[in-house]
């Protein structure tokens, strides 16, 4: 069955091997499926995000404009994916493991489901979270004759998808749920928009009913693939069971290069049920999808870059999300040109933010000091950042002195919110080295970059003068003091994921991230309900860290459920609840701008506002969980030690006051002559 059709004379291909670095460049000569620019568009038309350039488009799935040759990989990248057994899904061929052997001959006829299992291990999946139904079910049958990949059972489908985000974010591997057709797949729903703007890379597997009732309303029949439409980098509704070899690779390949993104595989249970022969060498059918991959950085952009740096006098590095794979090239950037580095929420610990000259994150909740830096600025060097409303405020007086330099892998990106005075469409780890490599050029040939001395004392001038602070309380304990002591005890040598709320953000103020990857948090869409099923994600993923989930009350209760999923699956997550028994960001705001109005915010029993309710800890016991409370700051560090010392999981409930607000604050839409440092609930306004 046709899904979509376009024109495709020429790509040029970018091969990159599993750490992202460029390998080589070639131009592919293919027979387009027709001339021109219209689409054609069928039932099984995989979806169009306007938004995102980096958009997968597919011909048909007959016709014959496949990927003409394939580019070598590095050997070096090869062995490496065989050796960590992961699934990268960078490369153009699945990493197969090294030593796998198929259950089945080769000409041996097995079942859909067994043919998309198998499919998975040949991408090195070894781990995915799933929730079973009618329309899945051949599918977990398959998944119990496969003795490679481990199926952790979360208790709801929101569960595993937040789950395998965490699990991506914290290894760098495409994460994989699966799930039934209807409601099953619609739990989906909010892990997949999550994913797609914080460009996670994500496989989500549903069932769906039989092909001969889609579009009867059949029971428990949903057209996820027109309801993900929107939220997916590309989705497909497989018709044809031989399609489930290169339509796996695709999405594995999908999902992970170019911007990351989810990717979803809708099957329908006849397809899962059908006995085929699989082909494992289908080309992948990519071509304008890959034409439109980052080329190489250019060298004429760089030396405008270089020009910039040496023209100004007030230069910062405002890096995203998009350097977490470059964390290396962004600190040898930042040593070699001495420009100050600020964060947002997404980039923490791409810039070790314990060292002394760390500006940390920027935005309605950053510190004073890095706000000061990029609205002082007179050249802003823009790292795989998007410009969010939540880091620039009133737009038009973001950063309104300086000259911008924008590099990005998402061409989309570049000039949609704010202009850019040098846009380079790039892996910002290529384009970095690229610039580094010419910075140490031009120092060799006697033209060093100026010191911009007098600039970064005078942003460490702002840094002691503005330290990020809090209250001293007698004996009630503060949040924000909790997430130092957290800090202090384990050295920074933790992975935090959180939910969303006040407790997200001193978590991000006050633990101090040195790498990449040790910070778990829901972002763009900022999910309610995320920080537990994504910390039993990265705890599935194997660190060689604790992992621990910091929380708050009406965040936590939002996906309770998953602690009988750590205790099951004998994931031994920490969970330290900042429990003010209120929706506390929300309170914030109505204590600051409306007249203290607490309107539906309270999450205690009404008639007795002075008992904990609900008693996480009763909670944690129905679910075998060990726990407990305290409210005495005395208590504070033998429980955050009791906890961490912990084999298994274990549940701390910290009762904290609600007065507290995170300070700083720039309202939205406001600017940074408008930012607020003092005040909290206990006043009026």
């Amino acid at each position: 069955m046709a899904a979509l059709e376009l024109s495709a004379v020429s790509s040029r291909l970018t091969a990159v091997d599993a750490t992202g670095i460029v390998q080589k460049t070639t131009t592919l000569n293919a027979k387009p499926a027709f001339f021109g620019t219209s689409v054609r568009h069928t039932a099984n038309a995989p979806c169009q995000r306007r938004s995102r350039a980096a958009r997968a488009e597919a011909p048909s799935e007959g016709a014959k404009a496949g990927v003409a040759s394939r580019p070598a990989v590095s050997q070096d990248a090869d062995l490496a994916l065989q050796s960590q057994r992961v699934s990268s899904g960078k490369s153009l061929v699945a990493p197969t493991p090294k030593g796998f052997v198929s259950r089945y001959g080769d000409n041996e006829p097995r079942k859909g489901c067994d043919i998309l299992v198998e499919a998975l291990e040949r991408e090195g999946v070894r781990t995915l979270f799933a929730y079973p139904g009618g329309a899945s079910l051949e599918i977990h049958q398959a998944l119990t004759r496969s003795d490679n990949i481990r199926t952790i059972l979360c208790r709801h489908e929101q569960g595993e998808v937040f789950a395998a985000e965490g699990y991506a974010k914290v290894s760098g591997r495409v994460g994989v749920c699966i799930a039934t057709s209807g409601p099953g797949a619609t739990n989906l729903v909010t892990g997949l928009a999550d994913a797609m703007l914080d460009s996670v890379p994500l496989v989500a597997i549903t069932g769906q009913v039989p092909r001969p009732f889609i579009g009867t309303d059949a029971f428990q029949e949903t057209p996820i693939v027109e309801v993900t439409r929107s939220i997916t980098k590309h989705n497909y509704l497989v018709m044809d069971v031989d399609d489930i070899p290169r339509i796996v690779r695709e999405a594995f390949f999908l999902a992970a290069s170019g911007r990351p993104g989810p990717v979803l595989i809708d099957v329908p249970k006849d397809i899962q049920q059908q006995l085929a022969v699989p082909s494992w060498t289908q080309p992948m059918r990519l071509n304008a999808y890959l034409s439109r991959l980052p080329p190489p950085p250019q060298r004429a952009q760089v030396d405008q870059i270089v020009r910039l740096l040496r023209s100004a006098k007030r230069p910062v590095v405002y890096l995203g999300g998009g350097c977490l794979h470059a964390a290396d090239e962004v600190r040898e950037f930042a040593r070699l040109a001495g420009v100050p580095v600020v964060s947002t929420l997404m980039g923490l610990g791409v810039y070790d933010q314990s060292a002394p000259d760390a500006l940390h994150m920027l935005g309605m909740h950053g510190t004073v000091y890095a706000n000061y830096a990029v609205d002082s600025s007179d050249l802003l060097l823009a790292f795989g950042v998007r410009f969010d409303d939540r880091v620039t405020g009133k737009l038009d007086a973001f950063a309104a002195r300086a000259s911008i330099v924008h590099i990005d892998i998402d061409p989309a990106e570049i000039g949609k919110n704010k202009e850019a005075h040098v846009s380079m469409h790039a892996d910002v780890l290529p384009a970095l080295a690229l610039i580094n490599d010419a910075i140490k050029e031009e120092a060799a040939a006697g033209r060093p970059l100026p010191s911009y001395a007098e600039w970064r004392d005078e942003c460490m001038a702002q840094k002691a003068q503005w330290p990020l602070k809090y209250p001293q309380v007698s004996d009630a304990i503060l949040p924000q003091e909790a997430i130092e002591m957290l800090y202090d005890i384990t050295k920074g040598e933790a992975v935090i994921a959180t939910g969303v709320g006040q407790h997200q953000m001193w978590a991000a103020q006050f633990f101090k991230y040195t790498q990449p990857r040790r910070w778990i948090t829901s972002g763009g869409l900022g999910s309610m309900g995320f920080g537990l099923p994504s910390a039993l994600g990265a705890m599935a993923s194997k660190p060689d860290l604790p992992v621990i989930d910091i929380d708050g009350d009406g965040s936590f209760i939002m996906n309770v459920q998953e602690l009988a999923t750590i205790t099951a699956e004998k994931l031994p997550v920490k969970i330290m609840i900042l429990n003010n028994q209120h929706l506390g960001m929300v309170v914030q705001w109505e204590d600051r701008f409306y007249k203290a109005n607490h309107a539906h915010t309270f999450l205690g029993l009404p008639d007795n506002e002075e008992e904990i309710f609900p008693d996480f800890t009763k909670f944690a016991a129905a679910c075998k969980v060990p726990a407990e409370r305290v409210t005495r700051k005395a208590d504070l560090r033998g429980a955050l030690e009791r906890m961490l010392a912990a084999e298994g999981p274990y549940l701390l409930d910290i009762i904290v006051p609600h007065q507290e607000h995170v300070l700083p604050m720039i309202p939205g839409g406001r600017t940074f002559k408008d930012i607020i440092t003092e005040g909290d609930g206990r006043q009026e306004y």
